[in-house]
């Protein structure tokens, strides 16, 4: 009888039933939508007309956050600060993104998520969009690989370099950066799955991409499903065995080419946008039911979130007329220094320890994924990572008034700075500082040099309150400065800042006023 049991036991765990997981650290998977607003989630936003309803069950069995930033607007900053624990702009990357054939954001000596997880005992794994840089086997010498509008010679025999595998991924899957910027080829373990065998391009407005080389197996319309499939095959591999794991899984969706796949067209009832969006939320679902066929779902931290705020390219007039808003109200999108730029998005599960249903007021950065797992293991980072990371594991775990951070600092695509403490909001800038008006020279011209909100009664940023407040807008200013040239937010030794010093802009701004 004993022997048949045993037998029984191992068929169950071979046919994929699953056993509970015992170990006691979790699994984490960390999921990181492209472009996707705040007010895109129903949960967040019940008067939207996008239903995503399995986010909205991720938030009823777990917690939202209702005042989550990202480091950046944009995209690749935003991955800088989430996999290193520190403010983007403290990297050589003061403002934009990279391109497709940039070279390591990252470099191999810095700490990061992954390599912190890995001392933990943990496998690691990345699937999806990078946009972080590596090293391409190049042809010939270029003087600037940046350009996203460049098509650049490359061995693609030949096996990538000081990519995610370098900097604490044991698996890794995915391609170089957004689906719109060449070239469109996956990579698995450093090298491409496929050669290009063609050139592509898409110059509809919601479905566009660059003209680039492109695999034999990369079709865009093809990739999220793709990448979704890999992830659940991650997941189905690395569920209860010795040693827990780590997916950090950034889609390339809703940026562009918003591409949904049939099954999803037309769904949401508003755009091309929605139904992608709808895409990205099934995605959430199939990961969610694949942690519950294995068993495991109680025991992993699945974190949900979003790189920055909506792209116009979701066309927001046509959303409008649907009674749709993506940044939910708050003013601005992806690119801005405005609220609508950065505040995203942020859940998250995790039944062995969250009960459910909570929401938390909290101000957090997506910087703050590092020091919280940290904190989760009971490991101790160098003195040199993590920079701009503080734990929210107490809120996690119920403690509903602890405060995360005492500030946070803000960047727009244009390397504008912002700070936040408490209610206070300072922009140290007079417009968007992206791609809502006011940003050119002649909107900007006669208006103060900074902005002060009041985000307790303006949420909205509506009411320029500089002239009202001096000494709030002085105090602020210093702190910014002092946050800027320290190296960290944290408490620690001085570090240095990466390149140019950043914090002049800021002391600029101020002696402008």
């Amino acid at each position: 009888m004993k022997k048949f049991l045993l037998s029984s036991s191992l068929l169950f765990c071979f046919l994929g039933l699953g056993l509970a997981q015992t170990s006691e650290s979790p699994n984490i998977i960390y999921i990181l939508a492209d472009d996707m607003g705040i007010g895109d989630a129903s949960c967040y936003n019940p008067d939207g007309k996008i239903k995503t309803i399995h986010l909205d069950k991720m938030a009823e069995n777990g917690m939202k956050f209702t005042d989550a930033h990202t480091s950046s607007s944009v995209c690749t900053p935003t991955r800088y600060g989430i996999l290193t624990g520190r403010y983007n702009w403290r990297s050589t990357l003061k403002n934009g993104v990279l391109g497709g054939y940039s070279a390591p954001l990252i470099s191999n000596d810095r700490f990061t998520v992954g390599k912190l997880l890995q001392k933990a005992g943990y496998h690691t794994g990345f699937i999806g969009k990078w946009h972080l840089g590596w090293d391409w086997a190049f042809k010939e010498k270029y003087e600037n690989i940046d350009n996203l509008n460049t098509i650049l010679e490359v061995d693609y025999t030949q096996s990538i370099k000081n990519g995610p595998n370098q900097v604490g991924f044991t698996y890794a899957y995915g391609f170089s950066s957004s689906l719109d910027i060449p070239p469109y080829v996956y990579i698995e373990n450093d090298k491409v799955t496929a050669l290009p065998e063609k050139m592509t391009v898409n110059v509809d407005d919601k479905g566009f991409w660059r003209k680039g080389p492109t695999g034999a197996d990369f079709k865009h319309v093809e990739v999220m499903s793709n990448l979704t499939q890999k992830a659940v095959e991650f997941i189905d591999q690395n569920a209860n065995q010795e040693e827990p794991f780590f997916l950090y899984f950034p889609l390339p969706a809703p940026h562009t080419p918003i591409l949904p796949t049939t099954e999803f067209m037309g769904k949401s009832n508003t755009n091309m946008y929605g139904d992608f969006v709808l895409q990205v939320d099934d995605l959430v679902g199939q990961i969610v039911a694949e942690l519950e066929r294995k068993g495991i779902i109680d025991n992993t931290l699945l974190i949900f979130t979003s790189d920055n705020g909506c792209s116009p390219k979701a066309n927001f007039s046509e959303l409008a007329k649907v009674g749709h808003d993506p940044s939910m109200g708050f003013r601005g999108h992806k690119a801005d220094i405005y609220e609508g730029g950065h505040r995203v998005p942020f859940i998250v599960q995790w039944p062995d320890k969250i009960k459910g249903g909570e929401t938390a007021d909290q101000v957090i950065c997506t910087t703050d994924f590092m020091a919280t797992v940290a904190d989760i293991l009971n490991e101790k980072m160098p003195e040199n990572a993590g920079e701009d990371s503080f734990s929210f594991l107490k809120v996690l775990n119920g403690s509903m008034d602890s405060e995360v951070r005492p500030s946070i600092i803000h960047h727009s695509i244009e390397g504008r700075f912002a700070i936040r403490k408490d209610n206070w909001k300072l922009v140290a800038w007079p417009g968007s500082g992206g791609w809502t008006a006011p940003r050119s020279a002649k909107e900007l011209a006669g208006l103060p040099a900074m902005q002060l909100f009041d985000l307790s009664k303006d949420p909205g940023e509506q009411i320029n309150l500089i002239n009202d407040f001096p000494q709030v807008a002085l105090n602020l200013k210093k702190e910014m400065i002092s946050l800027i040239k320290e190296g960290r937010s944290t408490p620690g030794p001085a570090l240095v800042n990466d390149g140019p010093k950043v914090w002049e802009q800021v002391k600029w701004a101020y002696e402008a006023q």
